[in-house]
């Protein structure tokens, strides 16, 4: 294992990095095609599929030059289909700091478990790479600053996964907004529902050998290995994931924050708990949660369990104003007057969904080709981190308002908490000695 002042002390090291699992073929790639990026697509479970359709969608600006993951099974698996649906090979790699030290790479992306989004994002703006990270973009608000003042130091691209923000439809709608289709707009409504299993306890088993859990756990203090968490459930324990909240508000409550114009609240309430199951689950799996502004409020209901639908929808957001209505996710938008009667639509050709991006969609197509067009041309990006980062703060705040348990009022400059020293000890956290992040 590399410790980390090792991985630091060989990114100094110029070309010696070069060598590290690069073959004369891929080298010899680099060399005659400046005009493509190379790409190393990072955490390969789930999302890190939407990637590797979208860098396919993009391939004639872009190629995959490694695929990673501490899994070999997943990384192995995810390695032949990238050959299949690309057509070149790309150079599998178990130690995404290995990659870091390379120079056949550009850009990064980062679909790995949250606890690692921040961590791994300021390491590779450090090693001069340009960054695509899944929302959330941190484990927690001290890591989203981190992150924020990195991207400004080292002067690197960073795109957060909210994709909607390159939907045209939603660009679109939100343009409307702005032109007064509902009047000023005051009140924003965002909602999750999914019907999602109990994960229930989990069990103390040997690490299973093809899985890298040193590397895995990386800057969290270290537990044991227990059959419940990888690969998906680790979302639900504290010291790994975010709890639904960020796992998919961000998403809705970034568009809500987007449609009114605003930034952080003044005031954060969240109430909720684990009602439908007993197991090792740590969040809620019912939450509602309120962000308020001087003269305009924004609320997320999330249900993990409970599939009943709002507006006919899994998940979207509803826009209200002092002249109608807008219902907005990710298969269209619908406008309403203040009786409540459908002035107009738009059906983007798909309904919107709970269920995980993994395959190709265009939103996520079109949010990448944003992303590639900022690092070859300069234009400007839908998700830069220093906005992305915002709603993932909020939302970061209404886990620490349900935690303690009451209100927080907050910071509008930089949201943090003020006047409650116990809710402040929640905005970072504890990292396992010699891994904890750095500017």
């Amino acid at each position: 294992m590399v410790t980390r002042r090792e991985f630091l002390d060989a990114l100094a090291v110029g070309a010696a990095g070069i060598a590290l699992g690069t073959t004369a073929k891929s080298y010899a790639r680099i060399l005659g095609s400046n005009d493509r990026l190379n790409f190393a697509v990072i955490g390969l479970n789930g999302r890190g599929y939407a990637h590797l359709a979208s860098l396919k969608a993009n391939k004639s600006a872009a190629r995959i030059s490694y695929v990673c993951d501490v899994d070999g099974d997943i990384l192995s698996k995810f390695a032949g289909v990238a050959q299949k649906e690309i057509g070149e090979a790309a150079i599998p790699e178990k130690d995404f700091r290995r990659i870091l030290d390379s120079k056949d790479v550009d850009a990064i992306t980062i679909a790995t478990p949250d606890h690692w989004h921040a961590p791994m994002a300021i390491a590779g703006l450090q090693a001069g790479k340009h960054v695509y990270v899944e929302k959330p973009c941190s484990h927690n608000p001290a890591e989203g600053e981190m992150l924020v003042q990195a991207q400004q130091k080292y002067r690197k691209l960073v795109q957060m996964g909210t994709q909607q923000r390159s939907s045209p439809h939603t660009i679109e709608i939100i343009d409307k907004i702005r032109d007064g289709v509902i009047g000023r707009p005051y009140l924003a409504k965002a909602w999750y529902v999914n019907v999602r299993k109990s994960i229930g306890t989990g069990k103390e088993v040997p690490v299973p050998p093809q899985l890298d859990w040193d590397l895995w756990q990386g800057p969290v203090q270290r537990r044991v290995y227990k059959d419940n968490v990888h690969p998906y459930n680790w979302h639900w324990f504290r010291i790994y994931g975010t709890g639904e909240a960020l796992n998919n508000g961000t998403h809705e409550v970034d568009v809500c924050r987007w449609a009114l114009g605003v930034d952080y609240p003044k005031r954060v309430t969240s109430s909720g708990g684990r009602y439908h199951f007993k197991d090792d689950w740590q969040f809620y799996d019912t939450l509602v949660t309120s962000f308020e502004y001087e003269d305009a409020m924004i609320s997320w209901e999330g249900k993990s369990c409970e599939g009943m639908k709002y507006y006919g929808r899994d998940r979207g957001s509803a826009i209200m104003g002092t002249a109608g209505t807008v219902l907005v996710d990710r298969g269209g938008y619908e406008i309403y007057d203040l009786k409540g009667s459908k002035t107009s639509e738009f059906k983007a050709g798909s309904e919107s969904s709970s269920g995980d991006l993994i395959g190709r969609d265009s939103m996520t197509d079109a949010h990448f080709a944003n992303f590639i067009a900022g690092i070859q041309k300069g234009e400007k990006l839908n998700a830069p981190i220093s906005v992305g980062n915002v709603s993932v703060t909020m939302l970061q705040l209404s886990n620490i308002a349900w935690e303690v348990n009451r209100e927080l009022h907050v910071d509008l400059k930089d949201g943090r908490i003020q006047g409650d020293v116990e809710a402040m000890k929640m905005w970072g956290r504890e990292y396992e000695k010699g891994w904890a992040p750095h500017v």
